[in-house]
């Protein structure tokens, strides 16, 4: 556990405190990737469904209701042990709002646990597989740690390759280029 407040962004908070503490008991227990797995899964629920959504989201359902609904959903879609019981405590504490934030600190925690650094690529069309791994493999030797891409298709680069890695981001799009030229030709004239 971080020390002296020295948590990340997303470790701070509702969100970060509930998921260190998950992440916590998930490593003593042996199952955090069981969890991340769970938790995924869930995640993937979430964000396929309006519903759901509106069930997370809604101030208007009681703790009770909240966390009937979550578990019958829990049950259907084969989501057990410490990940379903986290859902379920968060809806009975009323937190069930912030879990998406909590999902995506333990994703955090369990990467920097593993060493993981997460680099966010964008490009404008979708590259090869073999393209990926090569950026992969780039990304890897300048971080000199293993990579959890998170690769988003951005039509507007028109070309090129924007990477945000922790605070350090290089913006190599077409875009960026013509907007520098643009702006140079109107101060030279």
């Amino acid at each position: 556990m971080a020390q002296n407040g020295s948590e990340g962004p997303l470790l701070a908070g509702v969100a970060g405190r509930y998921a260190l503490a998950l992440y916590e008991l998930a490593h003593d227990q042996g199952q955090v990737d069981d969890v991340a797995k769970n938790l995924d899964a869930f995640d993937a629920l979430y964000r396929e469904s309006d519903d759901l959504r509106r069930l997370v989201r809604s101030p208007a359902y009681s703790a009770a209701e909240q966390t009937a609904a979550v578990g019958a959903l829990l049950d259907r879609a084969g989501i057990s042990g410490l990940a379903a019981n986290f859902i379920k405590l968060t809806a009975d504490n009323r937190r069930l709002f912030a879990l998406p934030g909590m999902i995506r600190a333990y994703r955090e925690k369990v990467r920097e646990s593993k060493g993981i650094i997460r680099a966010e690529v964008r490009v404008a069309e979708k590259p090869s597989d073999a393209v990926i791994e090569d950026i992969k493999a780039s990304l890897r030797d300048v971080a000199k740690s293993e990579i959890d891409l998170d690769l988003h298709i951005d039509p507007s680069l028109i070309g090129g390759i924007v990477v945000k890695m922790g605070s350090r981001m290089v913006d190599a799009s077409l875009r960026t280029k013509l907007n520098s030229i643009r702006l140079a030709m109107r101060e030279a004239r």
